[in-house]
């Protein structure tokens, strides 16, 4: 059976400057694991017995970043599965998108991760380095951008 693990990918809006488009200033949290090859990636994990999806996203975003469902928007309309393999055996990863209530909110990185950033669009795909996750935060960029 496929391991099953669930995150959600969590942008900000900064005050746009008055010459730029909105969308430029938005920026994607991605945090730095603290073992293995330290890829960067949204806050996610394992999906607990008794627990829903979407309850195991907001729960991860608590243990790893320290962010509580109540600091977050979950935007309507965007839910995608990455499937790939891990030690050889099938995961499936369920992603949703949500947005900080207040730009300023303090992250707390648990033991699991060492750093995190806030990227704008490009600076997050060069940090993502699975392209499945590269072309996933492009689409979340797109999907915000067309909501505009």
């Amino acid at each position: 059976m496929a391991v099953r693990a669930c995150g959600l990918i969590i942008f900000r809006r900064l005050q746009p400057a008055p010459s730029s488009k909105v969308t430029d200033s938005i920026e994607y949290l991605l945090l730095q694991t603290s073992y293995g090859t330290h890829h960067w990636t949204p806050p996610k994990g394992h999906v607990d017995p008794g627990e829903d999806d979407l309850q195991t996203a907001f729960r991860e975003t608590q243990e790893e970043a320290g962010l509580q469902a109540s600091q977050l928007t979950l935007i309507e309309g965007y839910k995608k599965e990455l499937h790939y393999p891990v030690r050889g055996k099938p995961k499936t990863v369920v992603y949703w998108l949500a947005e900080m209530k207040d730009c300023n909110t303090e992250i707390k990185l648990s033991e699991e991760h060492q750093a995190f950033q806030w990227l704008k669009l490009e600076d997050a795909c060069k940090f993502a380095e699975y392209e499945d996750m590269q072309a996933m935060l492009k689409e979340v960029h797109q999907f915000l951008c067309s909501r505009e």
